[in-house]
């Protein structure tokens, strides 16, 4: 692999990890694509860090588990919007 992506990687899994971010945010924040943060995040950094890539996936449950409610937030105020 080679040692740009490396180093990309490893600032991903460093900044999800450290600010729980979402996916989402961090492509905005650093101007990659949704997809090639999640193949860094699922295949990459396996190879690189496995204590990371724990931590990473930690974050990432966290955020499967809270999506319906930030969905329901969501929906709510769109509508409140509207009326």
């Amino acid at each position: 692999m080679n040692k740009i992506i490396q180093r990309r990687v490893i600032e991903e899994a460093n900044i999800i990890a450290n600010t729980d971010i979402t996916l989402r945010q961090l492509a905005r924040r650093l101007g990659i694509s949704k997809s090639t943060i999640h193949k860094d995040m699922n295949e990459r950094l396996l190879k690189l860090d496995k204590n990371l890539y724990k931590r990473v996936k930690n974050v990432f449950k966290k955020h499967l588990e809270m999506r319906y409610y930030i969905g329901g937030e969501a929906t709510r105020k769109k509508y409140k919007n509207i009326l």
